[in-house]
């Protein structure tokens, strides 16, 4: 079932991916480097440390993208580049959106389990959130590969 939980982040992935559209080449360097700066900087673990290692990264990147690629949207294809750098990194935001609220853990006679998203959340943002296409088709991420949790849901993944 689409909510309109999904809609919203299906609108988000557009316009980021439009945004790497028009930037050109320059747009996939900002695609790329932001997923790239987005695995690193969640790998650090601490806020302090991984709030200014954001920055910095973030900062170095945005001068080396402008130094090097100044006029970056000459030929079609580059628009193209673009778009493949904008849909990374909104793929990259809009499964970390649909995955990164709040999660209950209930004791169960096997143990502890994880139940997402938490019933402690607004109903009408409960609904949105359980019956989200987008989420559910993001679900394996949860048991899947380290490297895809440190990159999506960093906070679960140190567990």
């Amino acid at each position: 079932m689409i909510t309109w939980f999904d809609a919203l982040l299906v609108t988000l992935w557009a316009v980021i991916t439009a945004l790497g559209a028009r930037r050109g080449l320059a747009g996939l360097a900002w695609g790329l480097l932001g997923v790239t700066i987005c695995f690193l900087v969640n790998s650090l673990g601490g806020t302090l440390v991984a709030s200014v290692g954001a920055l910095l990264l973030s900062l170095g990147s945005a001068v080396m993208i402008v130094r090097l690629l100044p006029n970056a949207s000459h030929e079609p294809w580059h628009l193209l580049a673009g778009a493949g750098g904008g849909l990374a990194l909104g793929g990259v935001l809009v499964a970390t959106l649909a995955l990164g609220f709040p999660l209950d853990v209930r004791v169960t006679p096997s143990g502890p389990a994880g139940v997402y998203p938490s019933q402690s959340l607004p109903l009408q943002l409960y609904e949105a959130v359980r019956n989200s296409a987008i989420q559910n088709g993001l679900r394996r991420v949860w048991g899947g590969n380290t490297a895809l949790r440190t990159l999506l849901i960093p906070d679960q993944s140190r567990r």
